[in-house]
């Protein structure tokens, strides 16, 4: 079948929309009509030539959620109808990452950029005018219909609306987990936040359900402090630097217990400053993506080592998808997180570009693109 999508042909390059072919789901896969996909500043690094796709032209986004429209010969869990959240890791289950419970350090995650299916670097379910097309994360959500495996997709209530469900696939567990897994944050505890986008806002959020006594959310942009304080920041600042001596007049000069980089284009810069803001002992988190071609740092190996600092790093929150996400879900039912104020613009697809703009120049904690 056809279907509409953004893709890459180029990279540095942009988003264009083109009409794909869709395969038909083999056994362990399903196929899926989109109903909601998030803008995430990691499809826009693969754009701008920060990161390097495996293949061209790549069908984008990698967040994303949807109903099942069709199951490929046997396989099992799903059904036409059923309401699915994408994990933009896949779960295998069986690696020993996911038997010790690290299921966001499944081994097929090693195969998210090359496009293809994750058993196979030569099989590709969406077609250019004949061409192999990839998909980001083996998702691709930035299409109407995509073809996906089974192991990347979590059935969720279908009472919940799709197009906030979606987040749960990047943006919220990867924040959340942030500060309650890898951060260990603590009631009492003093964290800052660098960087309120649609990671950071998270960070701010699950920083505050685990008990922080205060949360310091760090940006530039005033809408996204004042966006902070109504999502669990108890203070919000310009700049790192007013945030590390914040925490330290709440601490007797000692510093925060941990400090977390959401940053949409991080550096060691970055990471410097925020290892800098902790105490001895505490705990800096390392989440944002940077150019990948760069590996110099800026970290001062003195505090590191003497002050037992410890500099964490967390892909998507240390989290086990299959467990965390129907986990956030139900805590949005409940109203213990916040999913709907997330969202700050909808789009078409035809106005995915614009979204990206809004992003870089900082209008939206996230922008979701919403399908018929």
């Amino acid at each position: 079948m056809l279907t509409r999508g953004a893709v890459l042909q180029q990279s540095p390059g942009a988003y264009e929309i083109v009409e794909l072919e869709v395969e038909d789901p083999r056994p362990g896969e399903i196929r899926v009509k989109m109903a909601a996909a998030g803008l995430c500043h990691s499809d826009d690094h693969f754009a701008v030539g920060t990161q390097t796709p495996g293949i061209l032209p790549l069908a984008g986004g990698h967040e994303g959620a949807g109903v099942v429209e069709a199951v490929g010969p046997g396989t099992k869990g799903f059904a036409e109808g059923d309401h699915v959240v994408f994990s933009f890791l896949p779960v295998c289950g069986r690696c020993r990452w996911c038997a010790h419970g690290h299921q966001n350090l499944c081994d097929l995650g090693a195969f998210l950029a090359t496009g293809a299916r994750f058993d196979d670097p030569t099989s590709y379910r969406l077609s250019l005018d004949g061409a192999p097309t990839g998909q980001l994360a083996g998702l691709g959500t930035f299409c109407e219909y995509t073809t996906v495996s089974a192991v990347s997709a979590i059935k969720i209530d279908p009472s919940i609306p799709l197009d906030v469900a979606c987040l749960t696939g990047c943006g919220v567990g990867t924040g959340w987990g942030a500060a309650v897994n890898s951060a260990e944050v603590k009631p009492g505890h003093v964290v800052i936040v660098m960087g309120i986008g649609g990671i950071g806002i998270n960070a701010v959020q699950g920083a505050a359900h685990a008990g922080a006594s205060a949360v310091i959310a760090v940006d530039p942009v005033a809408f996204k402090r004042d966006s902070a304080l109504k999502l669990g920041a108890t203070h919000a600042v310009a700049d790192i630097d007013e945030a590390a001596e914040l925490a330290r007049s709440m601490t007797n000069g000692q510093g925060a217990d941990s400090s977390i980089v959401t940053v949409g284009i991080t550096t060691g810069r970055h990471v410097g400053q925020a290892l800098g803001a902790v105490r001895k002992a505490g705990t800096c988190v390392a989440v944002g993506l940077g150019d990948a071609t760069v590996g110099a740092g800026d970290i001062n190996l003195h505090e590191l080592t003497l002050y037992q600092k410890r500099l964490q790093g967390s892909l998507f929150g240390a989290s086990s998808p299959t467990a965390d996400i129907p986990a956030q879900l139900a805590m949005y039912q409940q109203g213990s997180l916040k999913l709907d104020e997330l969202v700050t613009t909808r789009y078409s697809l035809d106005d995915i570009t614009q979204g990206f703009a809004d992003m870089n120049a900082g209008r939206n904690l996230r922008g979701v693109v919403v399908y018929d």
